[in-house]
This record gives C-alpha cells, structure tokens and sequence, in this order.
C-alpha cells in the first residue's frame, strides 16, 4: 500500500498538482472539519465505487488513516486499483502538523 504524508499532500495541494482527495469518514466528521475532500463515507464506497477513479492520483483518508488504509488496500487486492494511496494519520496528523485550526471529531 502506497501512503502519503500530510507534508507531501499539502505540497501536492500547494503546487497545484492533479489529484482526487477523497475523505471516508462518516458525514459528521466531515461536517465537522475536512480539507474539501470528496466525501465518501467507509460504508458506501461500494456503492459509489463509479465515483473512485482508475486513473490519475487518489489520495483517501479518514481520522487517523485506520479506516482509509483498509479501503485502499481492499480496492487495490479486490478491484484492481493501483492509484491510490493512503494518507498517513489522516485528519488527525493533518491538524497537527499543517492546520491547527481545522475541527476533527
């Protein structure tokens, strides 16, 4: 499993680089703080698998990145996807070491 650091995606971010950044957590988290992620909750990815591109650079996560390492590892191993990767502590690390003032729950 390919994964990120919050200091490589915000540098992705900053240089304007082409990627899809989609946040699993459940839409209260979301709602509380996201770093405008698409969001895909955990329990509809599935569903909304159309939605997760085979091309191109996909970054997930989730709170900690529990939760999003087992939807790219589960894409990649079940579905063939080799786009993705996982972003290493997820919102929480993104608070602590990029934006204090973004709202995890």
């Amino acid at each position: 499993m390919r994964e990120l650091t919050v200091q490589e995606l915000n540098e992705w971010r900053n240089s304007g680089r082409s990627f899809v950044l989609i946040d699993v957590r459940e839409p209260m988290e979301y709602e509380t703080g996201n770093i405008d992620g698409v969001s895909i909750p955990m329990g509809e990815v599935l569903q909304r698998i159309d939605e997760i591109p085979r091309e191109g650079d996909v970054v997930i996560h989730c709170k900690s990145g529990g939760r999003s390492g087992n939807i790219v590892r589960y894409l990649a191993s079940e579905l063939g996807y080799d786009n993705l990767y996982n972003l290493q502590g997820g919102m929480l690390a993104w608070k602590s070491q990029i934006d204090p003032s973004v709202q995890v729950l």
